[in-house]
């Protein structure tokens, strides 16, 4: 491989096509199903695949089947089976990973920018999905494009892109199955959904925590009466929830209370998060908007980067049943709701942690208040399996290529309910989870954007990675689930 020829390559397809194919997709308001439910009738999930699958279907690569599956009642998904080239194998398979649906606006935006609104300032592309995740589907294309160009060989390639990963990947399972027969058993999945610790070097994450969470609910009333007449008589649904929630959370410290929801972090993963916090450093909260004078919940590098990656915490990500300030008069409100989102360790039981939420949040209701959580998500999160030799030299060698720095390995706070399901399915697959959400990125949040250079790279290393999974089928390491490496053993290296 020519990395110089392979760096030009990658950095022209994306000035000339996938930047300006990205700043259409962002004008697309595609919610992701759990945030528009008319999102059939609205049309923008279809107008995202058409832009995707237009710009698929133009690219020159012989043999390469491009199609919209869809299964009744289900969001579509891209499907794309791209056959071994110059000498690679239909035998092994490569599955790469993205998604096309989006989180919804959320408030905040600088006035310059705005969820629908591509801008782009200097290296960054802001707008909503940019970079979670729409430049999947041509980050991996242009991977594979890369590899052509050199007349390289490499494996049959597999892309899958979905349209309901933010609302918790419910619809992949039935496509997984669906198209078994199709995909085959991939001996590397390489998904670019995650995130990176900064701009400077390859990232791979090597867990992901799982989720629990939905809508919480106290009513005391079956309608608001004056806050006067019945305060201090009706006890408020506001004060009754936060005492519910003081079971689960330590208002004063934040700590999950409940010992069931907690897991021993292995070695391996300790070892990671040591290394991981001396690289980073206080970038670990500085990447974070934090008002003056705020501090992180804790003084410990290494153990800040434990508590996103390894055990549970909750956040309340919605309420309900409270008017506008404008709007507030002097009554004592019927009911209080709020969205709980509870992450939780990557190798926790995520159905049972929702049951031990509900049972722990409904049981004795204090002063005989109704009390509902309806659960709309409950997932177990993922730990990624030993890392073969042949995929931990060729991440670093990526690395050492396209930054000119080593690969770093780290867990990752959120959840991709694809990653559990697949290491189920292809118990002998290696995985390449990495991303470009680094510093400042704010995904799901107000002024997001795609590190464009960051892109670049990450595609680059991606074809390395391919070409050298290349190399290895041929000496028939990539069958099986192979031994931990070496480097891992001493925490210099993970798995991703």
């Amino acid at each position: 491989m020519d990395t110089s020829k392979v760096d030009r390559f990658v950095a022209d397809k994306w000035d000339d096509e996938i930047v300006p194919q990205l700043v259409e997709y962002i004008r697309i308001p595609n919610k992701s199903p759990m945030f528009d439910a008319d999102w059939v009738k609205h049309g923008y999930m279809e107008d995202a695949v058409t832009l995707m699958e237009r710009w698929a279907k133009a690219q020159p690569i012989q043999g390469m089947q491009v199609e919209v599956v869809r299964l009744e009642g289900r969001t579509p998904l891209i499907f794309i089976d791209v056959p071994a080239s110059n000498g690679g194998s239909n035998d092994d398979c490569v599955l790469l990973y993205g998604h096309l649906d989006k989180q919804p606006e959320m408030t905040g935006w600088d006035p310059e920018f705005g969820p629908w609104t591509p801008v782009i300032k200097g290296d960054r592309l802001y707008g909503r999905g940019g970079a979670d995740d729409g430049y999947a589907i041509f980050g991996s294309l242009t991977a594979v494009l890369a590899l052509q160009e050199q007349q390289l060989p490499h494996s049959r390639c597999v892309i899958l892109i979905e349209a309901c990963e933010e609302s918790g990947s419910y619809d992949l399972p039935a496509y997984v199955d669906h198209l078994a027969g199709r995909i085959g058993k991939p001996s590397l999945v390489v998904c670019l959904d995650s995130g990176c610790g900064n701009y400077d070097q390859l990232w791979c994450t090597t867990s992901l925590r799982g989720l629990a969470g939905g809508n919480f609910t106290v009513k005391v009333l079956s309608e608001g009466v004056h806050s006067g007449d019945a305060s201090g008589i009706v006890p408020s649904s506001f004060r009754l929830l936060r005492q519910l929630l003081s079971r689960l959370e330590d208002e004063n410290t934040g700590k999950i209370r409940i010992e069931d929801l907690f897991v021993e972090v292995p070695a391996e993963r300790m070892a990671q998060a040591r290394e991981a916090a001396k690289v980073l450093d206080t970038a670990i909260f500085d990447k974070f908007p934090l008002l003056p004078g705020m501090k992180p919940m804790a003084d410990d590098l290494t153990e800040l980067v434990l508590n996103r990656t390894w055990r549970p915490a909750l956040s309340v990500t919605g309420v309900d049943g409270m008017p506008p300030l404008a709007s507030a008069g002097n009554v004592l409100r019927p009911h209080t709701s709020v969205k709980l989102s509870l992450r939780l360790p990557p190798t926790l039981d995520g159905k049972r942690a929702g049951e031990v939420l509900k049972e722990l949040l409904l049981r004795d209701p204090p002063n005989g208040a109704q009390v509902t959580l309806d659960l709309e998500k409950s997932s177990s999160g993922w730990n990624a399996p030993a890392q073969s030799p042949w995929l931990t030299k060729a991440i670093d060698t990526s690395s050492r290529e396209f930054f000119g720095k080593p690969a770093m390995y780290m867990g990752e706070g959120g959840s991709i309910p694809f990653m559990g399901m697949l290491g189920e399915k292809f118990p002998g697959a290696q995985f390449m989870i990495t991303g470009v959400l680094g510093p400042h990125s704010n995904a799901h949040g107000p002024n997001e954007f795609l590190h464009i250079p960051m892109g670049k790279r990450v595609t680059a290393c991606v074809a390395r990675v391919i070409a050298d999974h290349h190399l290895a089928s041929q000496r028939g390491e990539t069958t099986g689930v192979a031994a931990v490496a070496g480097g891992q053993e001493r925490g210099d290296h993970g798995c991703c």
